[in-house]
């Protein structure tokens, strides 16, 4: 009756333990993080408060830890890394039926490169196994105002290397039940200098601006203030390359659409 009674609180603490570890494993942030160079954990043996260790995966994807020496756990989830230690624990004879716990410190592995227009262009860790892009984006800074609407991400994808253009102005304004973009561990995520078109000639003020969303030539005009008093809106032309790099001049109709790198002409009236 007292070895049952001695034997109680360790049944209890045993439960807790694994009600507890099933709490870590199953939050979101973890289940799928996987671990990567530079990250620093802490792991926990239970029972075991000797081998209690804090250590940063190395650029080989591995960490030492004692009894068992080296382990590598790059590239695993932490449920995986916790199950692998546990393993070679229990498989060495150092411990009886291990019940290892990882404890993710500090996040220095799995990142993204986000490049170009952005206001803190640089390299983010992932919290989690993938992120969406426009959280990706927002822990950058976001684009700057000259910065493009269609970001480039590039990276691999089931060892394959991988390339998509996301217009992000048109996925939350058409968004109708689109998948939903992803980044994921040394993705890149580039935004380039937004497409401009230019205006001179007879217009108050001659430069090059933003095309914005279906734009027209006649919002294009308004954009360089309008005609100066000598102009007209009656014989205005368009230069535009087509894919062949020929340069067409045509006479555009005032709601026709302006492109990329069109060089709208305003005329001097001759009455």
């Amino acid at each position: 009756m007292k070895q049952n009674f001695f034997k109680f609180p360790v049944l209890i603490s045993t439960v807790i333990f694994l009600i507890l570890s099933s709490l870590v494993a199953s939050a979101d942030d973890n289940v799928d993080y996987l671990l990567g160079t530079g990250d620093s954990i802490r792991i926990n043996v239970f029972q075991n408060p000797e081998l209690s260790t804090e250590t940063r995966v190395s650029e080989s994807g591995a960490i030492t830890f004692p009894l068992i020496g080296e382990v590598n756990v790059g590239g695993k989830t932490i449920q995986d890394a916790e199950q692998k230690i546990a393993q070679a624990l229990g498989s060495g004879g150092f411990v009886q039926q291990p019940q290892v716990n990882i404890v993710l410190q500090q996040v220095r592995g799995n990142q993204v490169a986000v490049l170009g227009m952005v206001n803190k262009p640089g390299r983010y860790p992932l919290e989690t196994f993938k992120m969406h892009l426009v959280d990706a984006l927002a822990i950058a800074g976001g684009a700057l105002p000259n910065g493009s609407d269609v970001v480039v991400v590039t990276g691999v994808r089931n060892g394959k290397a991988f390339k998509k253009e996301v217009n992000i102005a048109e996925s939350f304004l058409l968004k109708d039940g689109e998948e939903e973009t992803f980044v994921m561990a040394g993705d890149q995520i580039y935004v380039h200098r937004a497409p401009v078109f230019y205006i001179y000639g007879e217009v108050q003020h001659p430069d090059s601006y933003r095309v914005e969303r279906n734009m027209t030539v006649v919002q294009a005009l308004a954009k360089g203030g309008g005609p100066t008093v000598r102009g007209t809106q009656r014989n205005m032309k368009l230069y535009r390359k087509d894919e062949s790099g020929v340069i067409d001049k045509t006479s555009p109709e005032l709601g026709d659409l302006i492109q990329a790198d069109d060089v709208l002409y305003v005329e001097e009236s001759l009455f």
